[in-house]
């Protein structure tokens, strides 16, 4: 039985990335690095989890040696202000998904790579402030020492909900994170997103274009597909092999 929905947040809850890419550009920007991600080359460079390690994997591509810490602290700080503009809104179905899972009585739950406070700023501008306290569970790439794809975030999460892997439910956009939750022992449905569309996703429980249609098909047998509607989640959930 499913007692949880833990969610990844960029490219999953909201189209962050793209967000972040402009963010990154910025604070390289400021630091003189005349450095600039274009979205091709920022796709490449997600492979690599983490906005530090993106940088730090990046310089090193370029046998450069940089001071990736401060470099990420400004841009997360541009980020953050982008978020508090108002620059971002949640994927559709990601609103009526919390709401149904609360009304089912599941907990909710997040596992991330990104950082506490772009979670939080993300949740205070599109669910309303304060709202972080309907997440049982918020665990971020500051609580590991190793990020998707290995699974410790996630493992964190089942900890502090008390829950084992088989009795939850994971909503990811990536095949990084597909696998983490998949090493959690996690059924896994993926929502691709901008710079994930072409992942390969093989394991996960659904692929659904957004969540507001829950719109599916497999992989193995596209003939199959299917289309549901978020107040059949009930059924949904019933419906995931045991």
């Amino acid at each position: 039985m499913i007692r949880a929905i833990v969610f990844d947040v960029d490219g999953t809850m909201a189209e962050t990335e793209e967000l972040h890419r402009r963010a990154f550009n910025a604070a390289f920007a400021e630091f003189g690095l005349g450095w600039f991600w274009d979205p091709p080359t920022y796709a490449r460079l997600l492979q690599t989890t983490g906005g530090r390690e993106r940088i730090s994997a990046y310089a090193s591509s370029l046998s450069a040696k940089v001071d990736a810490p401060p470099i990420h602290r400004r841009k997360t700080e541009i980020y953050n202000q982008t978020i508090r503009d108002g620059g971002i809104e949640l994927r559709p179905g990601i609103a009526a998904l919390v709401d149904r899972a609360r009304a089912l009585g599941l907990d909710l739950a997040i596992g991330t790579t990104t950082s506490r406070a772009n979670v939080v700023s993300l949740l205070d501008v599109t669910l309303g402030a304060g709202s972080a306290s309907l997440f049982a569970s918020i665990r971020t790439g500051e609580d590991v020492s190793a990020k998707k794809p290995d699974p410790e975030v996630y493992h964190l999460v089942l900890a502090d909900l008390g829950l084992r892997g088989a009795e939850c439910l994971c909503i990811e956009d990536s095949r990084n994170g597909l696998l983490a939750a998949l090493a959690a022992g996690m059924r896994t449905v993926v929502t691709p997103s901008l710079y994930t569309a072409n992942d390969d996703f093989t394991g996960a429980s659904l692929i659904v274009t957004n969540l507001s249609e829950l719109r599916s098909w497999s992989a193995s047998r596209p003939e199959t597909s299917t289309c549901l509607q978020p107040d059949n989640l009930t059924n949904f959930l019933a419906g995931l092999p045991a």
